[in-house]
């Protein structure tokens, strides 16, 4: 039997009402909604009575009005408050009116110890209405649906079906062209708007006609908190739809008022940029309605779910994409734990949690900790709470003192408490007994800093094994070896996009691996970096991939010079750093940057497009920042406007750089500036302000800058793994002007295949191999095996050092003194290693790289695995203290590669080579612990000579002798100049390098009857004329300074110029890919 109504949209809108009425929803009246005031007064009225009756009944007397009258003028009242204040602040805050206070709304309390703690939640009245007329001007308009709470419109969906040969796009199209958002209910009433059907759903919260922007309200493909993409679980035969969901349980009764009592939120943009919110009637209706993404709201319930069962000591892992709203999610998380309690019911209650003294309706957690360098932070969270509890004091930051960190950890008011990691050290010093109480600690980019002293601190001040509760024998060492491991009364919710191995091991959940049954570690929940891609909130940054390499050739060592034996690593090392950072590599990178830049990006985005340059230190980052402003003044370019990051102070040929100095304004305004632009300045000043495009960096916002109008990266750094993700990811923030198409890398440093493996790690889920327990024993067993370690001497030691610091009270004297103690118990196995150094260096050498080993192993693994081993602890506080006294290693080959410089230089574009992420699903990161110490051999020495013939073989790649024979040919000519002589002989090299370059360009020009070669690729080559001028003038001097090999030179010089000539003197050109 073919019934044609499965077809129709109808169907779709039966299932929705069946759904909201079995969760306890009712169906309202549609002839009760007064357009005028957008209130459906019936339904407030019944509310009233059923909920405050007795203020009700006072209120009306006031009025001295009969029902009717008295709903009618009290409507009023709310319609003014909410035009005022916001929907969301009336609902949960209610409004006074003549002295009287009435609730719109009551939101289930936070535990229900009392015997009516339910009376007033169960009063609230959950409407809808079905074909709501919303509109007197427009009276035949309608929506599929309306949500109402207590007569107050909270939201609208308009519901389509496949069947019908309509979908969600239709539905928005309905909003953007169908729905005037001048209207009342979409202007100042309802909160947000859903488009569904039975395969996808989107929301908005703010019509705007064609700029109306819905955001997906999906679950993933893969399911909620999973792998996956954009979309849904697709269709099955089970009854339900891929969006069943959103009626079954987001809309469910429960679950809607709570979205209203404690996730909807006012974006404040003070709060957002750091500042104090203040007092601006009607504002809400003008600033961003936040509405939970889904996989907000359904991480922040399985966490809070999964910590009222088993109460705190547990580790959580949050991998949340870039994209993802994390400071929201973190902001409700911090909000729910604040105040979580257990269920009524002790059988909700996991066995080890009733066991461990917590009962039914008890407080979970005494305090949330925020774990964040983001200084923004605080100001979003203390809006956003504030607007739920509408208390002052609830959020402190914590900015002065360790002493504000105690008080505020031990305080009555504050219930959460941001704070950076490296404080908790002090704190130690500052509180005592604070592990009989449980703490909640939300980590901002959990990376493996979260490892090491800083962290076991923050262990041993809130753990309460680790404070003031010994093991049986008042022993401190078990105390320390306790704190190190999970607490009881910590738990940890890390939140990251990019996970270490250590991470994941430190805070992820063990799982048995469905394919293969192994044990892993893995998120507790999933929000990938490729349903963020899918879904439109990041965009794919590897899309236009662009390589360059760097060909050059060193000139070859003095006669002096080149037997000189030397380390190869290192000298390879350095002899390639100095190639790169010659100032024709400056200079021709310099001129890359630029020249891409106003001819690429600079127009993009209606000419606000930044981008920023990625260098490997502060010295190169300056350096190239000096070349490129070196190139735009000499061209004249006033359209890539140049800013510099990098920490400290730098000197480079004896003169001192900061950021400060170079951009000619304080470092904290660098962000501010470097966002401006003369485009979206609503008040741009007669004057105009200077617009910075392009900004380069050295170990500075490379991770956590979020700066939408970043389009380019140019990479002039090896970025390995995280790194690489990290930083290309600063492209990847969305803007209303801003496609993948605009984004373009030009890499410099990489290998394009390097890149894509760093970011396949990361695209979907991370997932590592639990560490093996027995790792620090073989360690250990390594370490004893060298017999320079005796046991007494070790826990004369410990005991001393723990002893030294009197429970965290001891005076600073007192520390001094002990410190001088330490240094003697450490003496006996100091004398023994340098015994040991003196007759077996390289069994010394095995020792110290075995303890080393150890000591960072066990200072994480500690961690992750919880070990109460005495004699682990032991060797670990020991040795940590024994290797800073240990003798620095001292290798007999040298590193000194003298004045290297490049003779040959390119750098030429090798490919664009297309990067594509797959669904791969969870890729498993490499393990934590290296391994055993075992020897490493020494480096094999080489002449100096050896070295530089190796880098020249490796970067000189697809070179010919042409571009020397030139350089050859013009160094000869220069110092046969008889005033420039006379200047070397008598002058240092930098003022023969002045005069040299006042003269070079006569030499060229009377050099080109014998070779107009010369000629054109000097004044027509830019960096060939650098490079010339760099190089001649470094040869020359040498060559007038050093009479006995100036001839021998020039004689080479000419049999090489013949060479070329007899074999043409086409330049090669670079390798392509």
């Amino acid at each position: 039997m073919n019934d044609a109504r499965v077809y129709t949209e109808k169907a779709f809108e039966n299932a929705v009402e069946a759904a909201l009425l079995r969760s306890g929803w009712q169906r309202g009246l549609s002839n009760t909604y007064n357009p005028t005031l957008g209130i459906d007064t019936s339904e407030l009225s019944a509310f009233l009575g059923a909920s405050q009756n007795d203020a009700w009944l006072a209120l009306r007397a006031a009025y001295g009005e009969d029902e009717e009258q008295a709903i009618g003028r009290f409507a009023k009242r709310v319609a003014r408050e909410i035009d005022s204040r916001g929907l969301l602040d009336v609902l949960r805050r209610g409004v006074n009116d003549r002295n009287v206070k009435i609730q719109l709304a009551y939101f289930r309390p936070a535990h229900t110890l009392a015997a009516d703690a339910l009376v007033e939640y169960d009063a609230n009245r959950l409407t809808f209405m079905r074909q709501f007329r919303y509109s007197d001007a427009r009276p035949a308009d309608s929506l599929d649906m309306a949500f109402f709470l207590n007569g107050l419109p909270v939201a609208s969906v308009e519901l389509k079906n496949g069947l019908t040969q309509q979908t969600v796009e239709d539905a928005k199209r309905q909003y953007r062209r169908d729905r005037d958002p001048k209207e009342l209910f979409f202007a100042k009433r309802s909160l947000v708007h859903f488009a569904v059907d039975p395969t996808l759903a989107f929301l908005t919260t703010r019509l705007a006609g064609d700029a109306t922007r819905f955001l997906p309200f999906n679950t993933g493909s893969g399911g909620p908190g999973q792998i996956g993409g954009a979309g849904n679980v697709p269709a099955s035969t089970d009854g339900t739809y891929p969006t069943s969901y959103l009626f079954d349980e987001v809309w469910a009764r429960d679950n809607w008022l709570e979205l209203l009592q404690r996730f909807l939120h006012v974006e404040d943009a003070a709060a957002k940029a750091g500042r104090a919110p203040s007092h601006r009637p009607g504002s809400a209706h003008t600033q961003p309605l936040i509405f939970p993404r889904f996989h907000q709201w359904d991480a922040v319930r399985k966490l809070i779910a999964h910590a009222a069962r088993h109460g705190a000591g547990e580790n959580y892992l949050i991998q949340h994409s870039a994209g993802s709203g994390k400071s929201n999610t973190i902001a409700w998380l911090a909000h729910h734990l604040s105040s979580l309690h257990t269920s009524h019911d002790p059988r909700q209650i996991a066995p080890a949690a009733l066991a461990s003294g917590l009962g039914a309706n008890k407080l979970v957690f005494d305090k949330v900790i925020v774990i964040t360098d983001r200084r923004v932070l605080d100001k979003q969270l203390q809006d956003t709470i504030y607007q739920f509890d509408h208390k002052a004091g609830v959020v402190v930051r914590i900015d002065e003192s360790s002493q504000q960190l105690a008080d505020a950890l031990t305080g009555p008011t504050a219930r959460i408490v941001i704070t950076t990691v490296q404080k908790f050290p002090f704190v130690l010093d500052k509180v005592a007994g604070l592990g009989g109480q449980r703490y909640a600690v939300i980590i901002d980019e959990a990376h493996s800093s979260q490892g090491g002293e800083s962290a076991a601190a923050l262990k041993k001040a809130l753990g309460r094994l680790g404070s003031d509760a010994m093991d049986e024998d008042g022993d401190p060492l078990t105390a320390a070896a306790l704190a190190r491991g999970k607490q009881p009364n910590l738990s940890f919710f890390a939140f990251t996009a990019t996970p270490k191995a250590k991470t994941i091991d430190l805070f992820g959940t063990p799982y048995a691996n469905p394919g293969s049954g192994e044990q892993e570690k893995g998120p507790f929940h999933i929000y990938s970096m490729r349903q963020a891609i899918e879904e439109g909130f990041i965009l794919d940054v590897l899309g236009n991939y662009i390589t360059y390499a760097t060909y050059f050739k060193l000139q070859e060592a003095a006669a002096e010079e080149a037997e000189q034996q030397v380390d190869p690593r290192k000298a390879r090392s350095r002899l390639v750093r100095a190639a790169l950072m010659s100032e024709a590599s400056m200079a021709s990178r310099a001129k890359i940057i630029v020249d891409h830049f106003r001819s690429h990006s600079s127009p993009r985005l209606g000419g606000r497009a930044k981008a920023m340059v990625v260098t490997s230190g502060r010295d190169h980052a300056v350096r190239l920042y000096q070349a490129m402003r070196a190139y735009i003044d000499q061209r004249g370019f006033t359209d890539c406007g140049t800013l510099v990051a990098f920490s400290g102070a730098l000197t480079i040929d004896g003169i001192e750089y900061t950021e400060a100095k170079l951009n000619g304004f304080p470092e904290r305004e660098l962000s501010a500036r470097f966002g401006y632009t003369r485009a979206d300045d609503p008040n741009p000043p007669s004057v105009p302000k200077p617009e910075h495009r392009i900004l380069v960096v050295a170990e500075k916002y490379q991770t956590g800058f979020d700066q939408p109008l970043l389009t380019t990266m140019y990479v002039d750094k090896v970025l390995a793994n995280l790194a690489a993700v990290q930083t290309l990811s600063r492209l990847n923030r969305t803007h209303r002007l801003k496609a993948t198409e605009d984004l373009f890398i030009l890499d410099f440093a990489n290998r394009p295949e390097d890149i894509e493996q760093a970011f396949q790690r990361y695209y979907e889920a991370s997932v590592s191999e639990p560490t093996d327990p027995n790792l620090l024993f073989d360690r250990e067993r390594e370490v004893m095996a060298y017999q320079l370690l005796v046991e007494a001497e070790m826990d004369a030691f410990v005991t001393a050092y723990f002893a030294a610091f009197q429970g965290g009270s001891a005076t600073d004297t007192a520390i001094m003194k002990a410190h001088a103690r330490l240094y003697g118990y450490l003496q006996p196995a100091l004398d023994r290693f340098n015994a040991l150094n003196a007759t077996e260096p390289e069994t010394a050498a095995e020792f110290r790289r075995a303890l080393d080993s150890y000591t960072k192993a066990y200072g994480w693994l500690s961690h992750v695995i919880g070990f109460e081993n005495l004699e682990l602890e032991r060797l670990y506080q020991y040795g940590r203290f024994l290797l800073r006294r240990l003798p620095a290693p001292v290798r007999s080959a040298g590193t000194d590669i003298g004045m290297a410089a490049p003779s040959h230089m390119r750098i030429a574009q090798t490919g664009t080579p297309e990067l594509h992420l797959e669904a791969a699903g969870a890729q498993v990161l490499a393990g934590l612990v290296p391994e055993a110490a075992g020897t490493v051999a020494d480096a094999e020495e080489m002449s100096l000579a050896e070295v530089i013939q190796s880098v020249n073989d490796e970067y000189g790649t697809g070179l010919s002798n042409a571009d020397q024979i030139l350089l050859g040919q013009l160094v000869v000519a220069v110092s046969e100049d008889p005033d420039l002589r006379a200047i070397a002989l008598h002058q240092d090299q930098e003022v023969f390098g002045g005069e040299l370059e006042k003269d070079l360009d006569r030499i060229v020009i009377d050099q080109a009857a014998s070779n107009d070669a010369l000629m054109v690729r000097y004044f027509d080559d830019t960096d060939v004329n650098r490079l010339f001028k760099q190089v001649a003038t470094q040869q020359a001097y040498q060559l007038i300074r050093r009479p006995v090999r100036r001839e021998a030179e020039r004689r080479a010089t000419e049999q090489r110029a013949a060479e070329i000539k007899s074999s043409g003197t086409r330049p090669a050109q670079p390798p392509t890919t």
